[in-house]
């Protein structure tokens, strides 16, 4: 891949438009908490979308242009009717929903575990059925999804006329007097035909009695549990389609699909005194086609590549991406930002793309120094640092995509601002979409305090609040409406086409 602006596909910026809105709220309704979508992802051929919610549930979308005839082909007038809308946008339409995860409690800890869907990741396809893992905080899933054809009625006459042989053979034959041959299997050739359209000689409207419909079945294949002992933030397949990760702050565990049991613990970073701990961790990311070959990030604002052939335990990463080129003043606040709250490899496995709380960067795996793009998202809330950190929202985590030629990149902001980004296209200022049919409609109202969980990366919350909450005041105003965040979005694999969540409503925008 050649991020130069004469290898791209286009020297001049994506112009995206509103395609699909799903569960969008009516202004004034209120937003319930087990609503709001907590993760995304396309499965590998972009023909699927699945959705986890904080009230742990999955909802899978699927393409609406692929629909199938009983013996696996499209018919004739189905592919004519189908040959605008392939070289279109897809769209997509609700295809199951299933409960993947309910509120536990760990007595041994007593602690409460949430059934927020954390992550969510689609398994390498097999014999026509889909595979999904999902994770809450300390809980992994495998779920099997496959798709089956019901009949379904969709029309049908309230007062149908008596259809039986016997009333037809009477009326025929008894009343008309008319008397027609049969055909061979023993019924009248008329009440066959009048069956092959659907009417009878009381009936002249044409009814649909029976249709074929796609729907989905689920069931649970596997639970990998009791593996982490912190909070589970991120999961990732592998392409040998064997085996996965998980990563919670301190170690990340390698997994063999087949076997729930066992797990070999590959990175661990818990330090033998844990006041000597810097860093944890806060995503992981498999190579896209070396098995072998994963990265990591850190609160620190460091991508890790390791290669898992050097050693069992990867704690040495091969390659540490670093941001040599950042300078200037530090606060109390700079490490916080620096955190990196998640990364995304290229197709081509060679860049990455990471977000922290203010930018998204663009990482070549060969230069290791500084990021090649840097594109700022928020820059503007600099000075509000301090109302942000007491407000717990510097703490909040944005999700980044890319597109499949790796040229354009996107994340999220705060008043629901979808951010698109070219490189070396359009401007370092991208193109910014508002995740709204309506953009003049009302502001989400403040969500209630947020229970924090028990994870590391959050320890420096209470450090220093209570020296600084003076600052606080009720005339501190933002630019943005931090109560509406587009945390959660993701690029469909083949096509220009971006799934973002809003709240409890996802939204889709194609170019």
């Amino acid at each position: 891949m050649t991020l130069s602006t004469e290898h791209s596909p286009s020297s001049t910026p994506l112009d995206w438009k509103f395609s699909q809105v799903f569960g969008e709220r009516a202004p004034g309704e209120d937003l319930q908490d087990v609503d709001i979508i907590s993760s995304m992802g396309f499965e590998k051929s972009g023909d699927y979308l699945a959705v986890g919610d904080r009230g742990g549930r999955v909802v899978i979308f699927g393409r609406k242009d692929g629909k199938y005839t009983s013996n696996g082909h499209l018919s004739r007038n189905e592919l004519e009717q189908l040959d605008f809308s392939f070289t279109s946008h897809p769209e997509f339409q609700y295809k199951t929903e299933f409960q993947s995860h309910e509120p536990e409690f760990d007595y041994l800890k007593s602690l409460e575990i949430e059934e927020k869907v954390n992550k969510l990741r689609w398994c390498d396809t097999q014999n026509g059925s889909q595979f999904i893992l999902s994770t809450n905080d300390k809980t992994i899933k495998l779920w099997k999804v496959k798709e089956h054809r019901v009949k379904k009625v969709k029309e049908m006459n309230p007062n149908p006329p008596v259809c039986s042989e016997n009333a037809l053979l009477a009326e025929r034959s008894f009343i008309s007097g008319q008397d027609n041959p049969s055909v061979g299997n023993g019924y009248l050739l008329e009440w066959t035909e009048k069956m092959g359209s659907n009417t009878f000689p009381s009936q002249e409207v044409h009814s649909k009695i029976a249709d074929i419909e796609d729907t989905a079945r689920t069931r649970c294949r596997r639970v990998y549990a009791h593996a982490h002992d912190f909070n589970i933030n991120s999961i990732s397949t592998n392409s040998d389609g064997e085996t996965f990760i998980s990563a919670d702050d301190l170690r990340i565990n390698l997994w063999n699909i087949e076997i729930s049991n066992q797990c070999f613990n590959i990175i661990d970073m818990k330090p033998s005194n844990m006041e000597d701990l810097t860093e944890v961790i806060t995503s992981a990311e498999f190579h896209p086609f070396h098995c072998n070959l994963l990265a990591y990030s850190s609160s620190r604002g460091f991508i890790h590549l390791v290669d898992m052939r050097r050693s069992a335990l990867c704690d040495h990463s091969a390659i540490l991406l670093q941001d040599g080129g950042s300078h200037g003043f530090k606060s109390f606040f700079t490490e916080i930002i620096a955190s990196i709250s998640d990364i995304k490899f290229s197709n081509d496995g060679r860049y990455i793309l990471s977000r922290d709380y203010m930018n998204l960067k663009l990482w070549d795996s060969h230069m290791d120094s500084s990021p090649v793009a840097t594109f700022k998202i928020h820059d503007h809330l600099h000075p509000k640092l301090c109302e942000l950190y007491n407000n717990d929202s510097i703490f909040d985590k944005f999700d980044c995509c890319l597109s499949g030629d790796g040229i354009h990149f996107a994340t999220g902001s705060y008043s629901n601002l979808l951010r698109i980004f070219s490189h070396g296209v359009g401007g370092a200022e991208g193109i910014t979409i508002e995740a709204s049919k309506n953009s003049n409609r009302k502001p989400l109202r403040d969500a209630a305090p947020r229970t924090r969980r028990s994870s590391l990366s959050n320890l420096t919350r209470g450090l220093y609040r209570l020296g600084h909450e003076h600052s606080s005041s009720g005339t501190n105003k933002f630019s943005c409406n931090l109560s509406s965040k587009l945390l959660h979005l993701a690029w469909h694999p083949t096509t220009n086409l971006i799934a973002c969540a809003a709240g409890n409503s996802l939204f889709m925008y194609y170019a």
